[in-house]
């Protein structure tokens, strides 16, 4: 029997069906979710949570007239699957397949881009103003999950939105209970039937009314207003959006679709800022996930039967699991330790460290630019702050790293997690700029380790540093060497020569120091022998060891995985520049200009020409072209 979800072509075809064949719907789109995400990976507690939300919205909301923002993306695998591209939801977050992400290129359902959380409020306003300017018809409607409400960014739309009172729908998907407790069924009663048609015309009947007699006429109808409000408050936790000036409505039973499709359908004819508070639940309808949402936020393959992960158990530790365990070690043998994350405690790896001192943990939320200039006052009072964010979230903190850290000097460590490119999440979170952004900031250390070895190495210099440090590492697992027991401090600025040759240098720095020397390694049957440097250090570059290879070799070869504008690579040659050296030919491997798609590590590598391959062909090109000069000259 054909199942329904395959009759499902476009939002039309979800609103042709009955409440019954909706709930029906969901019940398929779970399985398709949990079957899909169980061989690609991905977010699929969040997505579980939004099934019956999403196709209320699509039900009674007139996409891609309406416009639909998701805060963050990963919410919205089930918009996808209805709005056309159920064929392609297999290869979804896979190489040549449809992104993790909403994406304005894939679709004209995505309305707006969003793989950073925060930001749909105001993208939602702009749009609504943008429409309202050009007096284009539909509604805007925001969905912002709890946790980005912790972004400062979403209070700053929501206040904004309040005061130039533009007709904008938010709804909160709350699906930790972490704003307010959903104070029963009473309150979601009143709140679905105070916004019925006759409801709302029966109050704008009464304020004329009141307010056609002068003098006691509003003074009657504030006492009232006041009332209703004192009831609303006490039945709801809406308080702090009416005071930003919106509507507020809720909460709302989230897997409920007759009350969804009940609530919306009543909004639709509101006018001005509304905001709908909607309960969910992270992980709905897998048993497994319902108990670990957040291993199932975003998880690699498993198995649906065990919700075991497919990865072998032993494969190396992830490069995250390595900082994690360091930070501990640190933090036993150093009281001064500080560790903050932004909403990020799992995924940078700083669980165990909370758990051992909880008195020195600080997860900020969503909120990136406040987790900074707090590490800075930490700093101020003699404490070791280590601020552990994604490569690709610390960039929404830059002004504070040099306003609030570098200008003063201040002793904060940097972890950045996801250096590099990190796979199938894609452009939004590669955290392919951080060795550009950072390096041009004067009191900046900057540094990557070569393996998970020196990462505890690196780490352990950084808190021992009397300034701004940064230390950026791969997604993934290490490379598989073993963990020395004594750590121990990393000359600052000193590069390591890990194979000499003859004929040429190659530089690398970070994840691209293996390849490298396996390219050494290869070169050598073709005759070609490269001396191999991992250059640990951005800022300050190892000039004294540079100057040395210039001087030895007419050939040096760079490679990192970052852009190569302003990157390790421009580092160096403005080394040799610096100094007059202009008798060696430099070559830069890296992230080309451009913003890179999702696909697996490997692959993404292989297209950006950074991986051992690349590297190979690259030198081989470089010794045959130079030779051709000489012979020519």
């Amino acid at each position: 029997m054909k199942k329904l979800l395959e009759t499902i072509n476009s939002p039309k075809d979800v609103r042709k069906l009955s409440v019954k064949e909706l709930e029906k719907l969901a019940s398929e789109i779970r399985e398709e979710l949990i079957e899909t995400v169980s061989c690609t990976g991905g977010h699929l507690a969040p997505n579980l949570g939004t099934v019956e939300l999403t196709l209320a919205l699509h039900y009674v909301f007139d996409a891609p007239r309406d416009k639909i923002i998701w805060d963050v993306g990963h919410q919205a695998y089930t918009h996808k699957l209805i709005t056309g591209r159920r064929a392609q939801f297999k290869k979804i977050r896979q190489y040549g397949g449809i992104s993790g992400f909403p994406k304005r290129s894939e679709s004209v359902y995505d309305p707006f881009g969003t793989g950073h959380a925060s930001t749909s409020i105001s993208a939602a306003l702009g749009i609504a103003v943008g429409k309202c300017l050009q007096r284009s018809s539909g509604k805007v409607v925001a969905v912002i999950g709890d946790g980005s409400m912790t972004g400062g960014i979403a209070f700053e739309g929501l206040n904004h939105t309040g005061h130039l009172d533009k007709d904008l729908i938010v709804v909160l998907n709350d699906n930790e209970m972490s704003i307010s407790r959903n104070v029963g069924a009473l309150s979601s009663f009143l709140s679905r039937k105070l916004t019925t048609r006759t409801i709302v015309n029966m109050k704008k009947q009464i304020e004329s009314f009141f307010n056609s007699f002068p003098g006691i006429g509003p003074n009657i109808l504030q006492l009232i207003k006041k009332s209703e409000d004192s009831i609303k408050t006490f039945f709801t936790p809406g308080m702090l959006f009416e005071a930003l000036k919106f509507t507020y409505i809720g909460p709302i039973k989230g897997h409920r679709l007759d009350r969804l499709i009940e609530t919306f359908s009543n909004v639709l004819h509101l006018e001005g800022p509304i905001l709908v508070h909607v309960c969910t639940q992270k992980g709905c309808g897998y048993s497994y996930a319902e108990k670990d949402p957040c291993r199932f936020h975003g998880i690699g393959a498993f198995d649906v039967s065990t919700g075991k992960s497919k990865i072998s158990l032993q494969a190396p530790p992830s490069y995250t699991k390595v900082f994690g365990q360091t930070m501990v070690r640190l933090g036993k043998s150093d009281d001064k330790i500080v560790a903050i994350t932004a909403a990020m405690p799992q995924g940078t790896g700083l669980t165990e460290f909370a758990r051992e001192f909880p008195d020195r943990f600080f997860d900020v939320g969503i909120a990136e630019q406040h987790a900074v200039t707090f590490a800075a006052g930490l700093a101020t009072e003699n404490l070791k702050p280590v601020v552990a964010i994604y490569s690709t979230f610390l960039q929404r903190a830059f002004d504070q790293v040099i306003h609030d850290v570098c200008l003063q000097n201040l002793p904060v460590v940097f972890a950045m997690d996801r250096g590099g490119l990190v796979g199938e999440d894609g452009p939004t979170h590669h955290g392919t700029f951080d060795l550009s952004y950072l390096r041009h900031i004067p009191n900046m250390v900057l540094m990557a380790p070569k393996d998970e070895n020196e990462l505890q190495h690196m780490l352990y210099t950084a808190v021992q540093h009397n300034g701004p440090i940064a230390l950026r590492y791969p997604r993934g697992r290490g490379v598989g060497v073993p963990l020395e027991s004594k750590l121990r401090e990393i000359p600052i600025g000193k590069a390591e020569i890990l194979k000499k040759g003859s004929d040429l240098a190659i530089i690398a720095i970070g994840a691209t120091v293996y390849p490298a020397l396996e390219a050494a390694n290869e070169l050598k049957f073709h005759g070609i022998s490269p001396t191999v440097v991992n250059a640990r250090f951005v800022k300050p570059l190892d000039e004294e060891l540079i100057l040395d290879l210039a001087s030895k070799y007419s050939l040096i070869v760079t490679v990192e995985e970052n852009v190569l504008q302003g990157g390790f690579g421009s580092a160096v040659l403005e080394c040799l520049c610096d100094h007059g050296i202009t008798g060696c030919v430099v070559k830069r491997l890296g992230i080309p200009d451009e913003f890179i798609e999702h696909g697996s590590q490997k692959i993404l590598r292989s297209i950006c020409r950074i991986d051992k391959e690349a590297i190979v062909d690259t030198v081989q090109e470089l010794v045959k072209e130079h030779a051709q000069k000489k012979d020519a000259a």
